[in-house]
Formats: C-alpha cells, sequence, structure tokens
C-alpha cells in the first residue's frame, strides 16, 4: 500500500516541472514557486528514498500548498487556460490528484487493519517478540486543512 501511494506521489512530481514550463511560455512565473517545488521534491525524494511515512505526508503537503499558489498565478492568463496542451496536462494531475487521494486511503486502511490485528491475542504476543511497530498514517497537516491564502 506504501508502494502505491509513493508511486503516485512520484507520477505528481514528475508531472508538475512539464505544467511550470508551460506556464513559464505565458507569463513571468514567480520565482518562489519554482523554488518552493525544488525544495518539495528534494523532501519526497528523501522520504521515499527512506521509507519515511511521515516524511512523505509532509513533502506531500508542502506540494499541495505550491500547487495552490500555482494555480492561482495559472488562473490570470485565459489564453493559458484554452491551450491544449496545458489542459492535457491539468487533466493528468486531476486524475493523479484522485489517485493519490485513493492510494492514500487505501494505505490507511491496510495500517488500521495491520494495527488492529497487532493487537488482538495471540498476534499480540508475537508481535512483542518480534518487536513489530504500529504502521504510521499518512495523514494530512493542520495547514493544509484549511484553504491557503493567495495573494499577488
Amino acid at each position: 500500500a506504501f508502494a502505491q501511494i509513493d508511486v503516485q506521489l512520484t507520477r505528481r512530481f514528475d508531472l508538475i516541472p512539464n505544467l511550470v514550463e508551460t506556464v513559464k511560455g505565458y507569463a513571468k512565473h514567480e520565482e518562489g514557486i519554482l523554488s518552493e517545488f525544488a525544495k518539495a521534491r528534494g523532501a519526497y525524494q528523501a522520504a521515499s528514498s527512506a521509507g519515511d511515512v511521515e516524511g512523505l505526508s509532509n513533502a506531500n503537503n508542502a506540494l499541495t500548498s505550491v500547487l495552490t499558489r500555482f494555480m492561482a498565478v495559472s488562473e490570470q492568463y485565459p489564453e493559458l487556460k484554452a491551450n491544449s496542451h496545458f489542459t492535457t496536462m491539468m487533466q493528468d494531475l486531476k486524475e493523479t490528484e484522485s489517485q493519490i487521494a485513493f492510494t492514500r486511503q487505501f494505505y490507511n486502511d491496510t495500517a488500521l487493519k495491520y494495527n488492529n490485528t497487532r493487537e488482538v491475542f495471540p498476534a499480540i504476543l508475537i508481535a512483542s517478540i518480534c518487536k513489530f511497530k504500529m504502521a504510521d498514517y499518512f495523514k494530512a497537516s493542520d495547514e493544509a486543512k484549511t484553504a491557503p491564502k493567495v495573494s499577488f
């Protein structure tokens, strides 16, 4: 289940640079968004390599914040929304976001089942002997739960 989240987040991180380049063709893009994206991508790659669920969750939350600001910038250019390449990539991003939501839910369901099974007799005896730890959930930060303010 964790690997599926990793696959979808990788797809998301690979798709965004193409969107950014398309938008740059229409507008002078805010440099801060690009640097924040690069930082979030680096955090994601480090967490993915380490298998760190909390780190992946934090990188995902940072990217969500960057994407919100990016979408606000792209909304300022109506001719950009008419560009078929941009529209296709936005549809791909939308599909990826849906798949990420599904895989996060699947992972959390799997972690819940594992944690519940780990706590029931006789599995709790085996878990304590083998030092099986509780699985972490993939959760959104408090910041990601509130709508960000975008200002230019």
